[in-house]
């Protein structure tokens, strides 16, 4: 985190008289706002600013140390000025985190050909189905399935994630092809262990019912049931941008397609939008439109 960032940060806090003010101000989290003071305390070996739970104040130390960061920021704004604008060609690296199945179908090849395009970036790709903190993991982009935004993130949409439920042929000649709703009762569904373990939420010319299911496996991750449904192993509620492939071969098999499940959003989301660095802003575009609100991994399913 660098310090002319930091000073900024600081004076937006002391102007605004609060880390909420300053962090909607700038167009970051409070979270990040937090983070930058407590940087640049640390630097400096002192504390600031006296945090209460009903004002803020400045220290003796915050004091001298808000006037001469105000005219550092302003000799540094006239060195931008009279340099110019400054490179705005995507370069340098960005961290992203992606959910294992979207990542390893999807988003790398997409990542490759950004590089392709903008050979002066690098990106360090981290996959995991748990939600991080970006800032304490260093996360520049998150890239997350979701219709429930955190507030304290700033979101960019970049697609659409729809599902649907499916079963290997072997599974159904064994078992009986579930006609109705209630036939799901009498199916082995497997399910995600950290969402809709017991309960699908389908939908149907506007009507929406929510079905009690059980199993007897459940994963964390989808990549892993998707392995098991294409082993026979029972029935799943599986994403397209996975499943597309194989419903078009035959490996797997559209069950119940009159009732879909709800669809879901694709976002990048990432803490601040104050200046956005060109690598994150030319990524979240170029994601978006390779993948765009209909997504080419659901045409001919």
């Amino acid at each position: 985190m660098d310090r002319i960032s930091a000073m900024r940060v600081f004076s937006e806090v002391v102007t605004r008289g609060s880390f909420t003010a300053a962090a909607e101000t700038l167009g970051m989290s409070r979270a990040m706002v937090t983070r930058h003071i407590a940087e640049l305390e640390r630097w400096l070996g002192t504390r600031l600013l006296q945090r209460s739970t009903r004002r803020l104040s400045l220290t003796e130390a915050g004091e001298a140390c808000v006037a001469r960061s105000r005219q550092l920021l302003e000799l540094v704004n006239d060195v931008e000025q009279v340099v110019g604008q400054r490179d705005t060609e995507p370069h340098g690296p960005i961290r992203v985190m992606s959910s294992v199945a979207l990542g390893q179908t999807h988003l790398a090849p997409a990542l490759v050909a950004y590089l392709a395009r903008y050979p002066r970036t690098r990106v360090d790709l981290q996959l995991g189905d748990q939600t991080l903190n970006l800032v304490e993991e260093r996360i520049d982009l998150a890239v997350r399935i979701t219709n429930e935004i955190d507030p304290a993130l700033i979101a960019h949409k970049l697609s659409v994630c729809r599902a649907v439920v499916c079963a290997a042929p072997d599974y159904l000649v064994r078992e009986g092809t579930p006609k109705t709703l209630d036939d799901l009762a009498g199916h082995n569904c497997l399910t995600y262990s950290r969402y809709t373990k017991s309960q699908w939420n389908l939908g149907r010319d506007g009507e929406e019912t929510a079905v009690q299911v059980s199993g007897n496996l459940s994963a964390n991750e989808a990549s892993t049931l998707l392995q098991a449904v294409l082993a026979g192993g029972g029935v799943s509620m599986l994403p397209t941008f996975m499943v597309a492939p194989m419903l078009r071969s035959g490996a797997l098999v559209s069950v119940l397609p009159d009732w879909q499940p709800a669809a879901l959003g694709i976002y990048g989301v990432y803490v601040s939008r104050r200046h956005q660095p060109a690598t994150l802003r030319t990524l979240l575009n170029f994601l978006a439109a390779q993948w765009g609100p209909q997504p080419a991994w659901d045409y001919a399913i």
